[in-house]
C-alpha cells in the first residue's frame, strides 16, 4: 500500500465562508435556499456530488411525504400533528410542535419551486394514510419524491447562484473555544486530488445524512455513507442513536420492497447458496394457513418497517426472512411470476381482499397485479437490469433509516456546540415510531429554521479566525501524519469498512441481545483503538479519503454500539424496530426455538430519551433525560406579533 505524499499545514488552501453547508441532500440544499431567501449572501455548498448521497438516490413503491392535511373537511391543525409526532414515544414536545408548525410552509415550498405534488382541480393537495396516521397527511409524486424535491432545489440553487464545490468528502470538523463556549468553526475536506481544503466558518449547517455505510445489509444507496462520526470525534451530544428502522429491501439494486410490491403477494423463495439449488417456499414452515400467511405478506406493504409489536403478524415474515440470510446462510427471493402455494382470494382477510378489488387487481398471478396496480413499479426495477416479469428479487432486512442523530434545539442548533446545525436524518428529532414520509417534511422544515435563526441571531461575522486558522493548521498536520502511518498499515481500508458493516448488522441491527452486545462493544473499541494508531492501507487518492472516511465511521460505529448496549441494559426492551433476545423473554413463535425468546417493552422510557456524548475518544457517556412536553403557547394575535416583531421568538 502507498500513501499520499505528506501534506504540510501551507499546502492546505483556505476558505472563508459566513455559513458552510455540508452535504446536498434535500435539507442541505434547503438550508442553503432558504439562507439566502433570509439574506444571508456568503453561502458554500460543500458537497461529494450533487448527484451523490441518500435523497436524490432512493426511494420506494410510494415514497411518502407526510405533512399538515391541506385537503378535504376532515380537521387538523399544527398542535394536533405535533400530538401525532409526539405519541411516537421518546420525541422533544418543542420538536415535534416546530417540525408541526413549518409543515404546510416546507411543503409549499417545495410546490413552489415546481416539485409535482397532485392535487384536484380546486388546488387541494390529496392525501392517504401512511403508518402511524391518524389522517389522510401522507402525499406522494411516485417513487422518486426525494429524487423531485432534490432536482427542484439544484435548479433553485443554480438560479440562485449559490457557490457549490463537488468532489469534496469532508474529513474533519472544526471546533474552537470562543469565550469560554465550544463552537463550530467550519470543517476540513479532501478535493479528489488528494489535497486538503480548510474552510472556515461563522456557521456549519450539518446535512450529511444517516449512517448509510455502517451496516452490511443496507438499502442506503451505495454512494452514500454518511457522516456522523465527524460530530461525535468533536465532542457534540447525540440522541435516540438507538432508534432506526429496518425492513426487507432488495440487495442487487438497493429499494425498498414496501407498498404494492407487497399487496400483490409474491412468493417468498429461500435457496441455497448458489442462488438456485435446494429453492422452496419457506413461509408455509411457520404459517399454518396460507390465507393467513398471504393476509400477513398483503399486510407487510403498509406495516412495512419490523416492529416487536406486530411480530406474531407482518413482522414475523421480516423475521423468517432474517433466520433464512443471516443464521441458515440461505438467499431469499421475491418471486412475482407465480402465486404463493394455497393462494385464493377467497382466503384472504377482509382488509387484503377488499383493498385488491378496489384496485381491480384480482388478476391471476402477483406480476399481473402489480401491473395493473402500480407499472412504475415492475418498470423502476427493468431500468436498473432487474425484470421482475421474469427474475426473481433477491432481499434481505436492511438498515433504512435513523430515527435518532445529533440532538437540536428547537432551531435545530447543536445542543452544546453553538454555530452548528445539524439538519436532515443525521439530525435526532424523531422518537421511538413516526408516520412514513416525516422524514421528509423534518428536514425541510429543521432546515429552514436554521436558516431563519443563522439570518437573524448569527448574521454577524465573530468567528475568531486565528483561533480557527491554528485549529485547522493543527487538524490538517494530525491527519497528515495519520496518513503517513496508513502506509505501515496491515489491513487495507476494505477490510476495516467489511468488519465494521459486519459487526453492526450483527449486534446492532433489529436483533440484538445482551452477550452479542458486550461481545461487539469489546471488538468495536479495540477496532477504534487499532485503526487510530496504525491507520489502514489505500492506494491512491481515492483510497486515502475511503482511509479517511473509516476514521469517522469506525468511530461512529464504536459510539452507536455503545448506545444499544446503554439501552439494553437499561431494561428498554423490544420497542421500535428492534427486538432485544433474552432466555427469560416471552416466545416469539411456537414453532421457533427457545433462542426466540424476547423482551417486552418497558414503557417507562417511552418518556424519556437517551442522550450520548463522547467526552473524548476514550470515554463516551449515556444519560437518560425526560422528553420535554408539548409547549403551550401564548396564540392571543397582539402579543405574539409584538414577539415577532421584536425577535424574542429567537430567544431560547
Amino acid at each position: 500500500m502507498k500513501s499520499l505524499p505528506v501534506l504540510t499545514r501551507s499546502d492546505a488552501s483556505t476558505v472563508r465562508v459566513h455559513t458552510l453547508v455540508i452535504g446536498s441532500g434535500a435539507a442541505g440544499l434547503n438550508a442553503a435556499v432558504q439562507l439566502r431567501n433570509n439574506g444571508v449572501e456568503d453561502v458554500l455548498i460543500v458537497t461529494e456530488g450533487l448527484d451523490q448521497g441518500t435523497s436524490i438516490n432512493t426511494g420506494s413503491d410510494k415514497q411518502t411525504y407526510y405533512k399538515l392535511s391541506l385537503c378535504g373537511a376532515e380537521a387538523d391543525a399544527p398542535r394536533l400533528l405535533a400530538e401525532t409526532f409526539f405519541n411516537g414515544h421518546s420525541m422533544h414536545g418543542d420538536l415535534a410542535l416546530a417540525e408541526a408548525a413549518g409543515s404546510a410552509r416546507a411543503f409549499l415550498n417545495l410546490v413552489n419551486l415546481g416539485v409535482p405534488f397532485p392535487r384536484d382541480a380546486y388546488g387541494q393537495f390529496v392525501g392517504y394514510k401512511t403508518d402511524h396516521d391518524p389522517r389522510q397527511r401522507a402525499t406522494s409524486i411516485g417513487p422518486y419524491t426525494s429524487r423531485e424535491m432534490c432536482r427542484a432545489l439544484i435548479r433553485e440553487v443554480r438560479r440562485q447562484k449559490i457557490a457549490v464545490r463537488e468532489g469534496r468528502a469532508v474529513v474533519e470538523l472544526l471546533v474552537i473555544e470562543q469565550n469560554g463556549i465550544r463552537r463550530a468553526a467550519g470543517a476540513i475536506a479532501v478535493n479528489r486530488r488528494g489535497q486538503f481544503e480548510i474552510y472556515l466558518a461563522d456557521n456549519v449547517v450539518f446535512a450529511v445524512g444517516g449512517p448509510g455505510g455502517l451496516y452490511r445489509t443496507s438499502v442506503y444507496p451505495a454512494v452514500h455513507t454518511g457522516a456522523i462520526g465527524l460530530a461525535l470525534l468533536a465532542g457534540v451530544k447525540a440522541q435516540s442513536l438507538p432508534e432506526s428502522q429496518y425492513g426487507l429491501a432488495s440487495i442487487g439494486f438497493r429499494w425498498n420492497v414496501s407498498g404494492t410490491y407487497m399487496q400483490v403477494i409474491p412468493r417468498f423463495i429461500s435457496a441455497a447458496a448458489d442462488g438456485v439449488s435446494d429453492a422452496r417456499e419457506f413461509l408455509r414452515d411457520t404459517f399454518d394457513d396460507a390465507g393467513r400467511m398471504n393476509s400477513m405478506v398483503f399486510l407487510k406493504g403498509y406495516q412495512w418497517p419490523f416492529d416487536p409489536r406486530k411480530i406474531d403478524g407482518s413482522s414475523l415474515i421480516d423475521l423468517l426472512v432474517y433466520i433464512e440470510t443471516v443464521q441458515k446462510g440461505r438467499r431469499v427471493f421475491l418471486d412475482f411470476r407465480e402465486n404463493p402455494a394455497g393462494f385464493s382470494f377467497a382466503a384472504l382477510s377482509d382488509e387484503a381482499r377488499t383493498y385488491l378489488e378496489k384496485s381491480k387487481a384480482l388478476q391471476d398471478t402477483p406480476i399481473a397485479r402489480l401491473r395493473q396496480m402500480n407499472p412504475a413499479a415492475i418498470a423502476l426495477y427493468r431500468e436498473h437490469g432487474i425484470d421482475l416479469e421474469k427474475e426473481p428479487l433477491e432481499i434481505a432486512v436492511c438498515a433504512q433509516h435513523n430515527n435518532g442523530g445529533l440532538a437540536g434545539n428547537r432551531w435545530w442548533e447543536s445542543v452544546n456546540t453553538p454555530h452548528l446545525f445539524p439538519v436532515g436524518e443525521v439530525n435526532g428529532s424523531h422518537g421511538v415510531y413516526r408516520p412514513g414520509g416525516s422524514a421528509l417534511n423534518s428536514g425541510q422544515v429543521g432546515s429552514m429554521r436554521a436558516a431563519e435563526y443563522i439570518a437573524h441571531v448569527y448574521r454577524s461575522t465573530d468567528l475568531d479566525e486565528r483561533a480557527a486558522t491554528a485549529r485547522a493548521q493543527d487538524a490538517v498536520a494530525e491527519l497528515c501524519a495519520w496518513l503517513e502511518g496508513c502506509a505501515r498499515a496491515g489491513r487495507a481500508w476494505q477490510v476495516e469498512r467489511a468488519e465494521i458493516q459486519e459487526r453492526m448488522s450483527r449486534a446492532a441491527a433489529h436483533i440484538r441481545s445482551k452477550a452479542e452486545l458486550d461481545c461487539a462493544a469489546d471488538e468495536a473499541r479495540r477496532q477504534w483503538e487499532r485503526l487510530r494508531a496504525d491507520g489502514c492501507g489505500y492506494r491512491g487518492a481515492q483510497g486515502a479519503r475511503e482511509a479517511l472516511r473509516n476514521r469517522q465511521l469506525c468511530f461512529a460505529h464504536r459510539v452507536y454500539i455503545e448506545a444499544v448496549r446503554f439501552q439494553v441494559e437499561s431494561g428498554v426492551g423490544s420497542r421500535g424496530s428492534y427486538i432485544v433476545l433474552d432466555p427469560t423473554g416471552q416466545p416469539v413463535h411456537p414453532k421457533l426455538g427457545d433462542e426466540w425468546r424476547f423482551l417486552p417493552e418497558n414503557q417507562l422510557f417511552r418518556d424519556r430519551v437517551l442522550e450520548t456524548l463522547a467526552e473524548s475518544p476514550d470515554h463516551i457517556r449515556h444519560e437518560w433525560v425526560p422528553r420535554r412536553p408539548i409547549p403551550e403557547t401564548d396564540l392571543w394575535f397582539e402579543t405574539a406579533w409584538a414577539a415577532f416583531r421584536e425577535g424574542r421568538i429567537y430567544a431560547l
